[in-house]
């Protein structure tokens, strides 16, 4: 069951939901509007030219208003808000059409996990052949909660718990990568 406004601002108010900041005007008929932090980070050049999953990832991390995303460029940003889901809801990151149409691919693997804590990491890419300017507080997208039949019985407790900023891949702590 997708969550309406009214039921968003009862969970809101019981702080069984957390997202902060947030007011009323954020708040959709049947999701929450998500917007642009200020901390972006790129992947560093390797040696090789090479990601592995296996190791570490080294990123630059910068923290700014305003960040130009130049033509097929990739970037990690985050979420304004900072974000805690009961062990029952879940959340699904959606991107603005408006956004898109300017090119401006927005993602984040799509999901929240019931029981995550933290702001969003975004990856944003740029599929024009102009630059786009992206700023901080800027709408970029939306989240729509979804009610579970009942609460989890493994709430998220995974690597990005309680994360802030633009956090990098992780995917070198994965249990099927150690042997």
């Amino acid at each position: 069951m997708i969550l309406s406004d009214s039921t968003i601002k009862k969970m809101l108010e019981e702080k069984t939901l957390v997202i902060d900041p947030i007011d009323d005007m954020k708040i959709q008929p049947a999701s929450v509007d998500i917007r642009l932090g200020n901390t972006f980070s790129i992947i560093e050049d390797t040696p090789t030219g090479i990601i592995t999953m296996d190791k570490p990832i080294t990123y630059k991390t910068i923290q700014t208003d305003t960040y130009l995303l130049l033509p097929g460029q990739f970037v990690l940003a985050t979420t304004m808000e900072y974000f805690e889901l009961p062990d029952d809801l879940t959340a699904f990151v959606e991107g603005r059409s408006s956004l898109g149409r300017m090119g401006l691919f927005i993602q984040n693997a799509g999901w929240v996990d019931p029981g995550f804590k933290g702001e969003i990491t975004l990856e944003l890419f740029n599929a024009n052949r102009c630059a786009i300017e992206l700023r901080s507080g800027r709408r970029v997208g939306q989240l729509v909660f979804a009610k579970m039949d009942r609460a989890a019985d493994r709430p998220y407790n995974g690597k990005y718990q309680g994360q802030r900023g633009a956090t990098g891949s992780r995917v070198f702590l994965d249990k099927e990568q150690k042997k």
